[in-house]
């Protein structure tokens, strides 16, 4: 195959490597990758699991370090509790990660996907080692499915899928952990599930889910479910890194045989080795695809064949379509300068807010439906409704007074206003002010709040008076 030809097949593009052209689905049976790469892989994998697993039994002073807890809107990220009224750093924190995403895939590729992407962990560097380890590598799993039931494929099917069983019950488990956090887990686990049905009900859904994926679904959920590879068309450019084969090295292929000239031919002796070990059965030598993961498998295959063959390694490696093409190796565009200065004001936003966000947040409701009321000794009063929401987790005592001169605040009901931690609270208070000082109809007061006679914040809100 000449380079020309080479750039112009594209008939791989028609439809996906894993579903055949009447929508069957190809089983793939990827062969055992190993080499420096999957190494690396597998040690940032065994530290990525551990964080994960770890986290939810991780506390701060007695409350979790992470939870996520959408059904009663309690979440706490990184010790620091967050509420719904914090949603729009929330909403600022996904835009921020979204324009990331993009800026990273830009120049990276999807080094995501392969590196740190939890499908892919669990799949490849948990469930598939699994496979490897019962039923044997890819040709001997294939022996092992097309054979009867005999005793050993019952007891290898056996175990392997009560393995998976048990891991995807612990990964539903730390999921439910992240949810509701893991002492309710651990209560239910301990309890009857008639004691709580939702809750079991939940967890036996999470990890039969999970179960469905690993043991059965597996790589369709990148190629099939998973938007990102689609975007890739949008956010990869030429100058992106992505896992690549190096055609004007390695074209035209073909096999080593005695006798032949070999200067005529490229580097690749088109021993297919990058397909075999591929988890999603595509041809790297075609380009990059929507189904490569960058997982690196066929890197370390290719390596080995070419040191093996005598030739150099690198003709299946980490490189950009200009790198290969014109020798040009470039992270850095316009089009990712500008990613990067969006992305740049986001965090920094976002970074703004987060050091500003008050310990309490105030909210003040003047009583709807009532004028203002006069009191003895020529006193204007109006009522009001304040409630206060503490975002830390220790119980605060606060204070009030009213800012402009000559007006008072007077809570209806107990002195001393305590807000629980991590909760809310609120009281009815009455403002006042002396008949004389006030000069119109509609004025602005500002109720200010100390925490242990300390200003931690201010909140404007009007004061109706009498029409003079």
């Amino acid at each position: 195959m000449t380079i020309e030809s080479f750039k112009e097949t594209e008939e791989f593009r028609d439809h996906i490597s894993t579903v055949d052209q009447r929508g069957k689905r190809i089983w793939i049976y990827p062969r055992k990758p190993s080499g420096p790469l999957h190494n690396l892989r597998i040690a940032v994998a065994a530290v990525l699991l551990a964080i994960l697993f770890a986290m939810p039994f991780i506390k701060v002073d007695g409350h979790p370090f992470m939870l996520f807890n959408f059904f009663e809107r309690k979440f706490i990220v990184f010790g620091t509790a967050f509420w719904p009224q914090d949603f729009h750093l929330f909403l600022l924190g996904t835009i921020a990660f979204f324009v990331f995403v993009i800026l990273f895939t830009m120049v990276f590729g999807r080094i995501w996907c392969g590196w740190a992407c939890p499908q892919t962990i669990f799949m490849e560097l948990v469930f598939r080692k699994i496979e490897y380890w019962i039923e044997g590598d890819a040709q001997a799993q294939r022996k092992l499915n097309r054979q009867g039931w005999t005793r050993e494929k019952i007891f290898k099917k056996t175990a392997k899928h009560f393995i998976f069983i048990l891991i995807s019950a612990l990964i539903g488990h730390t999921l439910m952990a992240y949810l509701v956090g893991v002492d309710r887990v651990w209560e239910l686990a301990a309890a009857s599930p008639a004691h709580n049905p939702g809750g079991f009900i939940a967890l036996v859904l999470f990890s039969g889910l999970f179960y469905f994926i690993f043991a059965f679904f597996r790589e369709q959920a990148c190629t099939v479910v998973c938007p990102y590879g689609r975007l890739q068309g949008v956010l990869l450019g030429k100058s992106s890194i992505v896992v690549a084969y190096d055609w004007k090295r390695g074209e035209p292929r073909g096999k080593i045989r005695k006798g032949d000239n070999r200067s005529l031919l490229g580097d690749c002796i088109d021993c297919k080795m990058c397909v075999q070990v591929c988890p999603t059965g595509i041809d790297i030598r075609n380009g990059t695809q929507l189904e490569c993961v960058n997982c690196t498998a066929c890197i370390d295959a290719c390596n080995d064949v070419m040191a093996k063959t005598g030739f150099a390694k690198g003709l299946i490696c980490y490189a950009s379509h200009e790198s290969i093409e014109m020798g040009v190796k470039k992270l850095f565009n316009a089009r990712a300068a500008g990613y990067s200065l969006v992305l740049t004001l986001i965090v920094g936003a976002l970074i703004y807010l987060l050091a500003s966000r008050a310990d309490v947040e105030t909210t003040v409701l003047r009583t709807p439906g009532m004028l203002y009321q006069e009191q003895p000794g020529g006193m204007i009063s109006n009522l009001y409704t304040l409630k206060f929401i503490n975002k830390t987790f220790e119980d605060i005592s606060l204070s009030l007074d009213v800012k402009e001169e000559g007006g008072r605040i007077r809570r209806l009901g107990e002195d001393e206003l305590i807000v629980p931690s991590n909760g809310s609270a609120e009281g009815i208070f009455m403002i006042e002010f002396p008949a004389a000082k006030i000069q119109n109809t509609r004025n602005a007061v500002t109720i200010r709040i100390f925490r242990d006679g300390e200003l931690i914040g201010e909140e404007k809100t009007n004061f109706i008076g009498p029409l003079n």
